[in-house]
């Protein structure tokens, strides 16, 4: 089905909607592209596919390339990835040679005439290196960079100095050492996808039985994708300390990234840690449909990330009235009013989340109160419409 944003009037105020389509008009005869690496799993790819979709509705051109790689590119661009987030990295000259060597061969192919280039997180920054710049190329990036490996910061800046704009998800996350200007735009969830809409009672279900989703007691969920930085281990001593207390099932649900080699290599060593307990489940595919059930039908959701750019998974869960115990890392805060719609933990302290989870499930009445205050607070400042709104008025701050 076609998504409109006239499909939003009735979650949002009509105000919003027409100061929208007001906003877009300015922009009529503007062609954006945004270039990303990975057309599904993972925070990213979902943003794109609908706020490319909701900009050209709105009347801007508006178009999405994904970069191509090899394995080896994707394995060097994630630990890229873990040391903008604090890792260690063996920083050497064959790495950058790959990195920047798939960036051109992807630019000797990819024709850009558009009015603006946005290009989002590091695998495609160094594009830019390989085109005669005539146009305002921005760089979004989507990590938590406020612990980053100094040497490859200083390495990846000469491509981000050729930028005319960078766009972080936090306040935080600004650079003091990058003179470009830096702007702020939360990332957001769609509220009519799949993932988030309300679904009939025959077709959850039906999902239930599909996926053997336990019904018997109440579950713990935790929606990631398998990587260290969401600390699956942690989750399972976590639920550990919890089944003391309280008895009931945890499962663990993440989809594989294209650009994640990883992610396979974390998913086994959970998989080995959790053979002979029953009352663990792992799920591993992509299904928007499975996601919102889980979500949904659990007594509470966690995010237990070490590190975070912004975890959508936390107001999606919100949205659909689920509280939340997550840690205080990254963007999360924002999203997570602690002791109002859900908690807010030390990403360590193993035993005080156990605590948070088992006070929400021994305790309906707390739920019920942070499952309202969730669902509010994402539609006054998570939803699509807020994250396109403010991405007009960049474009527009940009180009006009």
């Amino acid at each position: 089905m076609h998504k409109s944003l006239d499909d939003y009037k009735g979650i949002i105020d009509d105000s919003v909607l027409s100061n929208l389509y007001s906003k877009a008009t300015k922009l009529s005869k503007k062609h954006i592209v945004n270039i990303n690496s990975t057309y599904q799993g993972g925070g990213v790819a979902e943003i794109l596919n609908n706020l490319v979709i909701l900009m050209n509705d709105a009347g801007v051109f508006t178009g999405w390339r994904i970069l191509h790689g090899a394995p080896d590119f994707f394995s060097v661009t994630k630990k890229f990835h873990n040391a903008l987030q604090g890792d260690y990295i063996h920083f050497t000259k064959m790495k950058c040679q790959l990195y920047e060597e798939t960036n051109k061969n992807f630019a000797r192919f990819t024709h850009i005439n558009h009015d603006c280039v946005i290009v989002h997180d590091p695998q495609p920054l160094s594009m830019i290196k390989f085109y005669r710049k005539r146009q305002p190329w921005i760089w979004r990036c989507h990590i938590d960079i406020t612990n980053q490996n100094v040497q490859l910061w200083d390495y990846l800046k000469t491509f981000i100095l050729h930028y005319d704009l960078m766009i972080v998800s936090h306040e935080k996350y600004k650079k003091n050492d990058v003179p470009i200007p830096q702007r702020i735009i939360h990332p957001s969830i769609d509220p009519l996808s799949v993932k988030n809409i309300r679904l009939s009672q025959a077709v959850e279900d039906k999902y239930i039985n599909k996926f053997g989703i336990p019904t018997d007691k109440p579950f713990i969920v935790q929606i990631s994708r398998f990587d260290k930085w969401k600390d699956p281990e942690g989750v399972l001593k976590v639920f550990e300390k919890v089944k003391q207390e309280v008895d009931c099932y945890l499962i663990l649900c993440g989809s594989m990234a294209s650009d994640d080699p990883e992610g396979m290599h974390i998913y086994n060593k959970i998989q080995q840690k959790v053979k002979g307990l029953k009352d663990v489940i792992l799920f591993t595919l992509e299904n928007n449909v499975l996601v919102n059930i889980l979500q949904t039908k659990a007594a509470v959701v966690l995010q237990k990330s070490l590190r975070e750019g912004f975890a959508l998974t936390v107001s999606e869960a919100l949205w659909k009235g689920t509280p939340v115990v997550a840690s205080d890392v990254g963007g999360i805060p924002l999203q997570i009013i602690d002791g109002e719609n859900g908690f807010l933990i030390d990403p360590y302290d193993i035993d005080g989340c156990a605590k948070k989870v088992i006070e929400i499930l021994k305790n309906e009445e707390l739920r019920i109160s942070m499952g309202k205050n969730g669902k509010e607070h994402v539609r006054k400042n998570f939803l699509i419409t807020r994250e396109l709104m403010d991405h007009l008025d960049m474009l527009i701050d940009v180009l006009l």
